[in-house]
Formats: structure tokens, sequence, C-alpha cells
């Protein structure tokens, strides 16, 4: 079977459906498009995925050609009767129906080491990666199409820093596979998309029993990141600002830094300087 063979526009026009900007739906239709998703994702027999907004199976159906289980989960109730006419052909799809965020991903999945392929509405980009880099059954890789812009933002290095890059790139190897052009999409966003691949470490670069304190550090940090260090973490952690600067100037950091600017290895040893003074 080939793309070709799924033709999404009868399947619109037979259910009466139009894409809703509430769920900011904009659909992957252009094969070139759909093909820079399934070859960043490098799928193999063996591999079993879960997809987050199915949409109306375009991406899908080129998943179940090559994995051996596709977890396919869609929010709009409104697409659950043509989403299943069009996978009606493969018995390895499985079609959720709820939102990703209210789900977890290891209740979804069987198999430890899965893959998560996903087109997703822009406005929720951070929740979503968020929510998998967080989940207690994480997956090996993840390969998801984002506003080009957000996708930019996860890849930033030290000193252009976000709380979003920061709480991807401990987990996992980031990079941008593609560019997607927005006419690739229907209905059209406004702007291109990128496929951004996030390859999760064996172990993330911060232990389990740290990351508690580790996120609350940067959450501080990033919630002012216009201001000093010494001012975001003395407001957000509810200490003196001395005791900032103290902490801070012991480990190497000036207190006049922002929070963009540091690294991941620098906020890791503020993380173990700030649990040995607790």
């Amino acid at each position: 079977m080939t793309l070709r063979q799924l033709n999404i526009y009868p399947l619109l026009k037979k259910y009466g459906i139009k894409p809703k900007k509430s769920l900011g739906q904009n659909f992957l239709v252009e094969p070139s498009g759909l093909n820079k998703v399934i070859e960043a994702a490098e799928l193999t027999a063996d591999d079993d995925v879960l997809e987050i907004g199915a949409g109306l199976g375009s991406l899908t159906f080129l998943l179940a050609q090559t994995a051996r289980q596709v977890v396919a989960v869609e929010i709009d109730r409104g697409m659950m009767a043509p989403l299943r006419e069009a996978l009606a052909k493969f018995e390895n799809v499985r079609i959720v129906e709820g939102d990703i965020l209210a789900l977890k991903p290891d209740e979804l999945m069987q198999q430890q080491d899965y893959v998560v392929v996903a087109n997703i509405p822009y406005y929720i980009s951070s929740a979503i990666i968020r929510h998998l880099m967080e989940a207690q059954h994480k997956p090996k890789r993840v390969v998801l199409t984002v506003q080009k812009e957000v996708a930019e933002r996860v890849l930033a290095r030290d000193g252009k820093m976000s709380l979003l890059s920061l709480s991807v790139q401990v987990f996992g190897e980031v990079s941008i596979a593609g560019v997607i052009p927005a006419g690739s999409f229907l209905p059209a966003p406004d702007v291109d998309s990128a496929v951004l691949r996030i390859d999760l470490y064996p172990e993330p670069l911060v232990s389990l029993d740290k990351q508690e304190t580790f996120f609350k550090l940067a959450h501080a940090g990033f919630g002012q990141k216009r201001k000093t260090l010494r001012n975001s973490l003395s407001a957000g952690l509810a200490l003196s600002v001395a005791e900032v600067e103290k902490l801070l100037s012991e480990n190497g950091i000036n207190p006049q830094r922002r929070a963009e600017t540091l690294s991941i290895l620098e906020w890791k040893k503020l993380t173990e300087a700030f649990l040995a003074d607790s």
C-alpha cells in the first residue's frame, strides 16, 4: 500500500470535517513532509510507536507499514470514525481517544524502548515535550513536527538556553532532521515547521533523586529571566540575596549572570551544592 491510496479529501467531505482552530489542527498531507518524519523516526519491524495527534491517519498509515504496533492517540472525538475507516486494513494499529497530557505514556505502551512520532499543535508543543520527558516510562526516541521556532528553542545551547531547552537536553540529544514548508499542511499555518528529533540518553544527565531540586532551581532562575541570577533565585527560592550570592560565588558562577547563560553542568553543580547546604 502507498500513501496515494490514502486520500484524506474524500474523508473530509464524507464526514463533513473542518480542521478545528481551537485544537490547533493542521493536517500534514504533503507526502514529502510525511516522509521526512518517517525517515527521522528510523523505525524497524521491532518498534512500537506512540503517535500523538493521529488526525485523519496520514502519518499513521505510513507508521503502520513498518512498525510492529502503533498506538494512535487522538483528542478529537469527531475524528474517530474517519480514522478507523482510513486504518481499517491495519491490524497493528490501536486507536485511543484522549488527551495525551491526561494519559500516561507508560500505561499506553507495553514495550520499554518505544518511539514517539507526532504532528502536534503549536500551542501545546512545550507541554507535550515536558510530559514525555518526565514520564516514568520514557521512549528511546521522540520525533515531533513542531513550529520551526520551537524546534530552534529546544536546540539552543549555552548563552541562549531556555527552561524548555534545559528540560529537554537533560534527557536526550536534540537535532533538527528537516524543515517542512507551511504549504505541506491543511490548512497551511502561518509559519514553517521543523522535524525535531530527541534521542534519549540511557540515563538522564541529572539523576532521578536530584531532578526535583534541579528543576526547582531552574524554574526559579528562568521565572524572572530578565533579572540577574542573584535576584531571580532569591525571589524564586525565598532566600536572601546574600544567601544566593554565596551559593553562586562558591560554585564559580557570577551572581550577575542570567539564567540563559548557564550550561547544564553549571545547573547540575548548583543543584548538588544546594542539596548539600539543605
